[in-house]
């Protein structure tokens, strides 16, 4: 299967040139203009060119939602003057009245549980972007060990938060557009990595006034509506993904690659280990073809399961960027894109933090068990 076009889209967490200084430790960091007006100095991006991390590796993991209280009474206490709304009566919450900064350990045990049945949840007035990077790193690590993302910016020192910074420049505001009619590039995040990301936080420090959104889309409910026959036959099927375009690009404007890309192959549809339903894996950047099929055979039945789930407005939403708002999603069963839609070069600047999880299987039998997974996946390689 051809590399798709979602993987050449400008991504604005990629170094670019008008990304030309460089820190007093002679890291590639934003131009001196965009330092100048950035409200939030201590996460603006660098890319320590030095950097090298190994190869990550396979590890057993817990989800933190397992250990919840099944009523949330943690995360929404019963006397408290909290709201809490569907976005969508299957996909979404928005949160009023909840300061995430102030969660102990049980209540994120809730919060893990919440995300998983929700599958997105839209925080408002939080003051987590606040208590600065160190903060946002040590809370992350809660729900798992952090992905450090082997190409984009992040602050001098704290590598495993990935920013995310387009400068109020026109010229990097039109390359947005310079090759295609619009940006919008469907994905889960970095789907290629052995144990990918179970939840991402993101907040939002400086945008436009409006537009900015991120919409999502819901893979679970995408799985319900196929038909029991197709959905037979997808069972039982392997997806490669890969990081290797995503490092090229980068490296071809001038980036760096703190580690070395990697391919891994993933169940197409996956069990999730917090509510057990079923849902499709699949990603349109980063996903390849499905590796027991031959390319024709594999390029049409993703290309169908790619425009079931994008085209699908019924089992999509669309998040808004108001002002200290903060919206994690299960970057398991959902996928999600930004969203280009203004035309006036403004700063847009925001970080994600990136908790790993499970490596995905297709039977909660199979979960955590290192042996039968490298048996398993290893038989597929060959063949």
């Amino acid at each position: 299967m051809a590399p798709v076009a979602a993987a050449t889209r400008y991504d604005p967490s990629q170094f670019n040139p008008e990304h030309n200084a460089t820190t007093e430790s002679g890291s590639y960091t934003i131009s001196k203009d965009n330092r100048a007006i950035a409200k939030f100095p201590d996460f603006v991006p660098t890319w320590n060119p030095n950097q090298k991390f190994p190869p990550l590796k396979f590890f057993k993991h817990t989800d933190k939602g397992t250990l919840a209280d099944p009523e949330l009474r943690n995360l929404f206490p019963a006397n408290g003057t909290h709201k809490v709304k569907k976005v969508t009566p299957k996909l979404g919450s928005e949160v009023h009245g909840i300061q995430l900064s102030q969660l102990d350990d049980k209540g994120k045990n809730d919060l893990a549980l919440f995300l998983a049945q929700r599958g997105v949840a839209i925080f408002r007035d939080q003051d987590f972007s606040s208590y600065g990077p160190e903060f946002a790193v040590e809370y992350g690590k809660y729900f798992g060990p952090l992905h450090v993302h082997p190409t984009s910016g992040s602050p001098e020192g704290f590598p495993q938060l990935h920013i995310t910074f387009r400068g109020a420049s026109q010229n990097e505001l039109d390359s947005a557009f310079e090759t295609r009619t619009n940006n919008i590039g469907w994905h889960s995040d970095v789907s290629y990595e052995l144990n990918p990301p179970q939840i991402t936080f993101f907040s939002v420090l400086e945008g436009p006034e409006s537009g900015g959104d991120t919409i999502f889309a819901d893979t679970q409910e995408a799985y319900k509506r196929l038909s029991p026959t197709m959905q037979k036959m997808l069972e039982g099927l392997h997806v490669l993904h890969t990081s290797e375009d995503q490092a090229h690009i980068n490296q071809a404007a001038g980036g760096i690659c703190r580690r070395a890309p990697v391919s891994n192959i993933h169940p197409l549809v996956r069990q999730h280990p917090v509510t057990k339903e079923k849902f499709l894996f699949l990603n349109r950047e980063f996903g390849r073809r499905i590796v027991e099929l031959k390319e024709e055979e594999s390029e049409n039945l993703l290309e169908f399961l790619f425009n079931h789930v994008e085209s699908a407005h019924d089992l999509q939403l669309r998040a808004n960027w108001e002002p200290n708002t903060v919206v994690l999603w299960d970057n398991r069963r959902t996928v999600h894109s930004a969203i280009i839609d203004w035309d006036t070069p403004v700063l847009r600047h925001a970080f994600r933090i990136s908790p790993q999880g499970e490596r995905p299987v297709e039977d909660l039998k199979d979960l955590n068990n290192e042996s039968y997974l490298k048996e398993k996946y290893s038989v597929i390689k060959r063949g």
